[in-house]
């Protein structure tokens, strides 16, 4: 008997859970999810946009526009932010981060300053905005690598019916 043809790339499989990381998000417009891998390809941190510890998602504003403080932006963690500080004290150099969405110029910052060497992205829905510039400038100047992701696949279907095992 032959090995099972068909099984998902590293890259779709660490992208796969980047995305069912961002299942968790309780916010209402998009769901990131962020999923950091070592040169082993261990995972070794992940995360999704929500707020901090302690916050509960009922007390703060989920909103896109209005006052600012009326708004989520000044309270959401973004996935890659948190994908590093869920990363529990492990060293993140040489390590690459999967993400949903190309990182913006703060999550950048986070990742230049782990030692992470790698940026893969799904969708670059903000290029050409002036924090997806900066992100970019800040990568070239740190000899960061950054691609988005190449699949072989447009889904993934999970079944939590435990006769499909």
């Amino acid at each position: 008997m032959k090995k099972r043809e068909g099984y998902i790339s590293w890259d779709e499989y660490f992208m796969g859970i980047a995305l069912l990381s961002g299942h968790r998000s309780k916010d209402p417009n998009t769901q990131v999810g962020a999923c950091i891998v070592n040169k082993k390809n261990r995972i070794v941190g992940t995360g999704y946009n929500g707020l901090p510890v302690g916050c509960h998602d009922d007390e703060f504003p989920w909103a896109k526009t209005g006052a600012f403080l009326e708004t989520k932006y000044p309270f959401v963690c973004h996935a890659e932010l948190n994908a590093i500080l869920n990363s529990i004290g492990t060293d993140l150099h040489n390590c690459r981060i999967y993400t949903a969405l190309f990182p913006c110029n703060e999550c950048t910052k986070a990742i230049i300053q782990s030692g992470i060497t790698e940026v893969i992205y799904l969708s670059d829905k903000y290029e050409g905005t002036e924090p997806a510039r900066a992100s970019r400038m800040m990568l070239n100047k740190a000899g960061i690598k950054y691609r988005k992701v190449e699949v072989n696949i447009s889904s993934l279907l999970l079944s939590f019916n435990e006769t499909d095992v």
